[in-house]
Parts: C-alpha cells; sequence; structure tokens
C-alpha cells in the first residue's frame, strides 16, 4: 500500500509540474512530431531528388538528400510517348472517379440493409459476402468467369472485382449500427420510404465512414494493373500502373541487350526511371489526400472504444 501511494504522489507532482509548465511539454511533444513528420517526408523528398539526379551518379555515389548532377533523362523516356501517357492517367482517373463512386453507393445500400434489425435475413446475407472473404474459389475460375461475363478489353474488368469487399460493408456496417434506430423509426412515422431513410437520413450522418472507404476504394483503383493485365488486350485502354510497368519491364529489356551485347549502358537511366515512375504514379493521389483527412480520420475511430 505504501509503495502504491508513493507512486501516486509521484505521478501528481509530474503532473502539476507539466500543468505549470506547459511550454517544457510542449517543445517536447513538437519536436517529437516534427521529428516524425521529418521522417514521413524525406522518402518523399528523396524519391524527387533521385529522379532528377543523373543516373549514373545515383549508381556510383548512391541516393542523396540534394542532386548533385541534375538529369531530366527518366522523365524524357516517360514522356517520349506523351499521348500514350496522357491516355494512361485518362483511364486511370475515369476508372477511379467512377469505381470509387460505385463502391461508396453499393457497398453503402448493402451495409445499411445489414445493419437494420427488422431485416430478417440480414445474417444470411451476410455469410454470402463473409464466406468468399475467407475461401476464394482461385485465379482461373475467377477468369474464366470474367470471360463468359463479357469483360474481355472492358473498363468494367477493373471495376466490378471490387465492388463486394467484405471490409468495406464491416466498416460502413459497423458505423450505420453505432447510428440511433430512433432516426429510421421517426423518418417512417413521417411517411419515409426505406430508401429516403437510407440517403437522407443516415447517409449525411456516415459521411466520415464513407470518406474512409472512398478513400481506400480510390487507393485500389489508382494502382489497378493486375485484372488489366487479364483482361485488357487493347493499348489504348491500359491504366497508368500497367503503363509504367510496361515502361518499366522494357527497359530493363534494353539494359539487358544492351549489356549482353557489350554496349555501354550510360545513357539508360535504370535507377531515375524507377525513381520517375514512382513519382508521376503516386504524386496525384497523394494531393487529394488533404481534402478528405478530416473525414478519414474520424472514420478510423469507428468502432473504438468510448470512455
Amino acid at each position: 500500500m505504501e509503495g502504491s501511494t508513493k507512486q501516486q504522489s509521484i505521478l501528481t507532482r509530474q503532473v502539476n509540474s507539466l500543468e505549470r509548465n506547459p511550454i517544457g511539454f510542449n517543445i517536447i511533444a513538437y519536436g517529437i512530431v516534427g521529428f516524425m513528420a521529418l521522417m514521413g517526408v524525406l522518402p518523399f523528398w528523396m524519391l524527387v531528388a533521385g529522379s532528377l539526379t543523373d543516373n549514373a551518379t545515383i549508381v556510383r555515389e548512391g541516393f542523396s538528400l540534394w542532386p548533385s548532377t541534375w538529369s531530366l533523362a527518366a522523365y524524357r523516356v516517360l514522356f517520349a510517348a506523351p499521348q500514350r501517357l496522357l491516355r494512361a492517367y485518362g483511364v486511370t482517373i475515369g476508372i477511379t472517379v467512377v469505381g470509387t463512386f460505385l463502391v461508396v453507393v453499393f457497398m453503402a445500400m448493402t451495409s445499411y440493409a445489414l445493419s437494420r434489425q427488422e431485416f430478417k435475413y440480414r445474417n444470411y446475407f451476410a455469410f454470402f459476402f463473409y464466406f468468399p472473404a475467407l475461401f476464394s474459389g482461385g485465379i482461373v475460375p475467377f477468369y474464366l468467369l470474367m470471360l463468359n461475363l463479357g469483360m474481355r478489353n472492358s473498363y468494367w474488368a477493373m471495376i466490378l472485382p471490387s465492388l463486394g469487399s467484405f471490409f468495406f460493408i464491416i466498416i460502413l456496417r459497423s458505423y450505420f449500427v453505432s447510428l440511433p434506430a430512433e432516426i429510421g423509426e421517426s423518418g417512417k412515422m413521417d411517411g419515409a420510404g426505406e430508401m429516403t431513410i437510407c440517403f437522407k437520413l443516415y447517409m449525411p450522418m456516415a459521411i466520415p465512414a464513407l470518406a474512409t472507404v472512398g478513400l481506400f476504394a480510390a487507393l485500389g483503383f489508382w494502382g489497378e494493373w493486375f485484372n488489366a493485365q487479364l483482361f485488357i488486350a487493347n493499348q489504348d485502354m491500359i491504366p497508368l500502373q500497367l503503363w509504367l510497368r510496361r515502361v518499366l519491364l522494357t527497359e530493363q529489356a534494353a539494359h539487358d541487350a544492351m549489356h549482353g551485347a557489350g554496349i555501354g549502358m550510360r545513357d539508360v537511366p535504370g535507377e531515375a526511371l524507377r525513381l520517375a515512375m514512382v513519382c508521376l504514379a503516386t504524386g496525384p493521389i497523394i494531393f487529394a489526400f488533404p481534402f478528405i483527412q478530416k473525414y478519414f480520420m474520424r472514420g478510423l475511430t469507428i468502432g473504438a472504444v468510448k470512455g
């Protein structure tokens, strides 16, 4: 008992000391937060600096915080065919916008239905989403199914597989369950139907969860390349990530061929090209994050224990 009392008194004195001297605490807290922020920004800065550095310098000296020898060779390779790059950007932006919208709408409606206690068969329908999330049929049945649905050279081949994500259903269903059921009951008393209650009463209150799901879905669609590689043969329909991957493989093939022939590889910006590709692929989606950050942070706390 004596030891416990002493520890409590020590903690009380420390807390009182911090309350009397907030300046010292703020300096330490802001210093730690600033250091962590710097550690997060530093890799992106090195990424941009490396993409603007001469490839021979990277091979000889490694990566640095500031380019010792400036070069735009990597970006010249990527922009050698600007029409293809812009076309790939357009495809990726298109499937990201359309796919994210459809994911948010479909997953919100599904989660709303599964969260309603008066829906008699909600557990049976939830099972149909839950079971495939644990036991998948494999890539071959998925490929044959998509071909039978006519998804060859179709943009829907990159969108439809993401419209049944059980992860998104868990997030949204948890949020809808946490909302007061009396809101829906009051809507029914005023003569509102289920669609009106869903979209006009519950959806506005679920914006943090919808923003969280939308961000995750947008990141998934922006990084889409695997389904495109399986089902898209038309070169004008490939997304940005697959186009960049093919550019990298082509560069690597040229690199290997020149090495095998004993030709100098100084003009092949291998390392710088990889960094430039990452800059082009991640830049736009990074700039979009600040606009939904406040909703995203609130959505991450879904299901948290409240004191």
